[in-house]
C-alpha cells in the first residue's frame, strides 16, 4: 500500500499530491467550481460515504482550498465555498478533463464542455512562454533545476 506522504520527494507535484491527491478531493473541488456548496449537494453528486466526505471537506478547509461559512444558525449548517487557492486549480482540472475526453473517452462524447462566457467559444488550456508569449509544444518544454534543487539535495 502506498504511503500518504511524499516527504522524501523534492518535487512540486509530490507536494501538490499531498493536498489534492486523495481519491475524492479533485471531484469535490470540481463540484465546488460548478457551484455546489452544501454537504448534501456534494454527497448527492458524488455518492460518497458521509464520513469520507466529512473528512475530505475538513481537510480541504484546513488546506485553504475551501472556506466553511455558516448559512443557518439553528441548527448550525455550513456551506463550503472555493477559495482563490481552489480556483487556481481550474487549469489543472481542465487539463485532466480534456485528457479524459481524448484518452479515456465516453462513446457518447464529453460530459462537459468548457465554454467561454464572453463569446461562447471553447476554452482550452495551453502552454505559453511567459517571456515571449509564444505557444509552446511539450517537446519544447525544458524542466530545469530550480532554486530548491541544489547539489546537496539531489
Amino acid at each position: 500500500m502506498l504511503g500518504r506522504t511524499y516527504e522524501n520527494q523534492l518535487c512540486s507535484i509530490a507536494r501538490t499530491l499531498e493536498v489534492v491527491g486523495e481519491r475524492w478531493t479533485l471531484l469535490i473541488i470540481r463540484d465546488a467550481q460548478l457551484g455546489l456548496r452544501r454537504f448534501e449537494e456534494f454527497q448527492d453528486s458524488l455518492g460518497i460515504a458521509r464520513n469520507v466526505l466529512t473528512n475530505r471537506l475538513s481537510k480541504l478547509v484546513d488546506d485553504g482550498l475551501l472556506e466553511r461559512a455558516c448559512y443557518q444558525e439553528r441548527p448550525a449548517r455550513y456551506e463550503y465555498r472555493p477559495t482563490k487557492k481552489a480556483e487556481d486549480l481550474l487549469t489543472a482540472l481542465l487539463s485532466l478533463m480534456h485528457w479524459g475526453d481524448e484518452h479515456a473517452e465516453d462513446p457518447a462524447g464529453p460530459p462537459r464542455i468548457a465554454g467561454h462566457a464572453g463569446c461562447g467559444g471553447n476554452v482550452r488550456e495551453r502552454l505559453v512562454c511567459t517571456g515571449c508569449g509564444q505557444r509552446v509544444t511539450s517537446e519544447a518544454v525544458l524542466l530545469l533545476p530550480g532554486p530548491a534543487l541544489t547539489e546537496s539535495r539531489t
